[in-house]
């Protein structure tokens, strides 16, 4: 291929990109940009670069050109995990409240809350639970209360822009029971509210679905397995589980996949 007719293989592309599959779009680039001479590609990074940073935009081409543009700012991935034991007890209560903050743009992570929760109905963990999720008695006694970390993920929305009406961001669990089940369940229980960004969120299992086309029945461990993403730390591990629902997203992304919400509005 020359250098012109490279050249015009791109700009092609990427004027015609509005009315291509999105889906296909990550293919095609990585098509095109195989068939260029080394001299060709390195030059038209370089002028997209001059771009971008003429306009404030300090990614680099690679970064900008891999995925569609997401219909969020921000995801922010979050995963409870909570009282438990076999038979379950009642009610069940948040232990673990991790939050990362991914951007929609990068798909990187840019800040973390993570906090544990002290249980005040069952106070005492069981073996099941520590068992399951790794966490020990001294990690949350004498940690804050529900509403208390309630208030801090408040303050740390605040902090972040997160509650600028200006930025789109959007919750994402992997499954429906986290905001569908268990904080909404445990707030009436205590009577607290439940703020308005906790009532619509992506269920990465419907998300993955969508993409992939198959139902991931064991959940991440599914999800990793059919991306061949190594699993990172422990299962049900609420921080861990947060990390690898955010690395499964950034590969789906990857792909050209374009999340969107698959919560119902309350």
């Amino acid at each position: 291929v020359s250098d012109a007719s490279g050249c015009s293989m791109i700009a092609l592309l990427h004027t015609g990109a509005a009315k291509f599959p999105q889906n296909l779009l990550p293919r095609a680039r990585q098509a095109v940009c195989s068939l260029l001479p080394a001299g060709v590609l390195k030059e038209y990074s370089s002028i997209i670069s001059r771009k971008l940073a003429s306009h404030g935009f300090g990614a680099s081409m690679a970064a900008m050109s891999s995925f569609p543009p997401q219909r969020y700012h921000y995801f922010l991935v979050l995963d409870f995990e909570a009282t438990c034991d076999k038979p379950q007890i009642h009610p069940q209560e948040i232990i673990e409240f991790p939050i990362l903050k991914l951007n929609g743009r990068t798909m990187e992570i840019e800040s973390t809350f993570h906090m544990y929760v002290q249980p005040v109905v069952h106070p005492q963990l069981t073996p099941f639970c520590t068992e399951l999720t790794g966490i020990i008695q001294g990690m949350v006694d004498g940690q804050p209360s529900l509403q208390q970390v309630l208030e801090r993920v408040d303050e740390w929305m605040a902090k972040e822009g997160l509650l600028d009406p200006s930025i789109k961001s959007i919750f994402v669990t992997c499954g429906d029971w986290d905001l569908k089940v268990m904080l909404p369940g445990q707030c009436q229980y205590l009577g607290l509210p439940v703020a308005d960004y906790f009532k619509q969120w992506i269920n990465l299992k419907k998300a993955y679905s969508f993409a992939m086309g198959s139902w991931p029945k064991n959940g991440l461990l599914d999800m990793n397995k059919g991306l061949n993403l190594q699993h990172i730390g422990r299962p049900h591990s609420g921080i861990d589980d947060c990390k690898n629902i955010a690395n499964i997203m950034k590969t789906l992304a990857h792909r050209g996949f374009i999340f969107k919400q698959t919560s119902k509005p309350f």
